[in-house]
């Protein structure tokens, strides 16, 4: 689930769907002069429960008091590490608590023997959820198990962010199968990835397929970030924190990978793009 290095080692709405969903190359295509200034930051990978050891648990209540004292206006949220089903009750609860400040997502857990289509389907249908989140580690992307969660995706017109723990051949075969499809790869590969080659096949992979974006939640190798943003353009790059995370406490870790992105040698428009101005053109808002 998690790589071998630490956090701690590294510390250095529900709004209605709104028109057709048009192509997920249409969805991510547009200049950056798209960005609407003042328009807020917004967190695209927050965890209601994460896929740690502990399975760790955070309230929507501590969520929000964690952005308002970091200055994020809005986060995308969902829970992992338990069924499709308890995803949805999940960030139901979240949103009804908070519907201006928080974005749900929900969690496919295919498998061969339980399919979750239907429910999946269901709240991508009405528009409560804008997107799903999968994880490599809780489910296998073997194309008969994973192909029809991304085919849903793409039939509604909704992104699906990818924790794809690496695994290149994977995240090539889901881009070039499904082009209709929205697909944003986690952490720009893999978690805490110190690999330069691997981080570099991710963007080239951007580069091929208009329908990939990455999410830059986990990054250490930042100057990558710079890089991406030179090949594939800001306005298919898009911040996180993954978060929360306890160490060395909620809002220390969010302002730290907050201020990853504003200390990088980007343009203040490449800077929008990241921490809000992608996510919102994708998600419609």
């Amino acid at each position: 689930m998690r790589g071998t290095m630490t956090r701690r080692k590294w510390l250095g709405n529900a709004a209605a769907f709104v028109g057709a969903a048009g192509t997920a190359a249409e969805l991510c295509a547009g200049s950056p002069e798209g960005v609407e200034n003042g328009a807020g930051i917004i967190d695209s990978h927050v965890h209601l429960k994460h896929g740690d050891a502990a399975r760790t648990e955070y309230s929507p209540e501590t969520i929000v008091e964690v952005m308002d004292r970091v200055g994020i206006d809005r986060s995308v949220v969902f829970a992992m590490s338990c069924t499709t089903r308890r995803s949805i009750e999940m960030a139901e609860a979240a949103v009804r608590k908070y519907p201006e400040r928080l974005i749900p997502y929900v969690y496919a857990l295919p498998h061969y023997e339980r399919p979750v289509i239907k429910e999946i389907d269901s709240v991508l249908a009405d528009g409560r959820f804008r997107g799903i989140k999968i994880h490599a580690g809780e489910c296998t992307l073997a194309s008969y198990v994973i192909d029809p969660v991304l085919k849903v995706a793409g039939r509604r017109g909704v992104p699906c962010l990818i924790d794809c723990i690496g695994r290149y051949d994977t995240a090539e075969r889901m881009a070039r199968t499904f082009p209709d499809t929205t697909l944003i790869y986690a952490h720009m590969g893999r978690y805490l990835c110190r690999d330069a080659r691997l981080i570099d096949r991710f963007i080239g992979l951007a580069e091929t397929f208009p329908n990939v974006l990455l999410d830059l939640s986990g990054v250490v190798l930042v100057e990558k970030i710079v890089e991406a943003a030179k090949r594939i353009g800001s306005h298919r790059l898009l911040w996180g924190t993954d978060g929360p995370h306890a160490k060395p406490d909620t809002v220390a870790f969010a302002r730290t990978e907050l201020e990853k992105i504003q200390r990088l040698e980007l343009s203040p428009e490449d800077k929008a793009n990241i921490l809000g101005g992608t996510v919102r053109r994708l998600l419609r808002l």
